[in-house]
């Protein structure tokens, strides 16, 4: 009984070649309504003015909770196994500067 139990409760994922290499993204931002999350995956490139939104995720509030939750579960995991994540002391500013050239007034 357990096992028809867990059967009935499986998902079958199906994951096509071209998502599973994924899309590289160095930001992400956040907006919310009262019904829904939307996250935007962007990738900023050195020198380049214009940055491209990469993927747009949009979720419930009950499933932003959860990837909270699940975020910080993996993130405690990977910190366990190969050590603190390093974080920067300031937040990044707008442009990025990658190090490229930077203009001075």
């Amino acid at each position: 009984m357990a096992e028809d139990l867990q059967k009935q409760n499986q998902i079958n994922i199906e994951l096509s070649e071209e998502v599973a290499e994924g899309e590289y993204a160095n930001l992400a931002m956040i907006a919310h309504s009262s019904s829904e999350f939307v996250i935007d995956f962007i990738r900023l490139m050195p020198g380049l003015p214009k940055a491209k939104v990469k993927s747009r995720i949009v979720i419930t509030p009950e499933h932003a909770k959860r990837l909270l939750a699940a975020l910080a579960d993996n993130i405690n995991k990977f910190e366990a196994s190969f050590g603190d994540i390093k974080q920067s002391q300031d937040a990044p500013s707008f442009p990025m500067n990658f190090g490229g050239t930077v203009g001075e007034a």
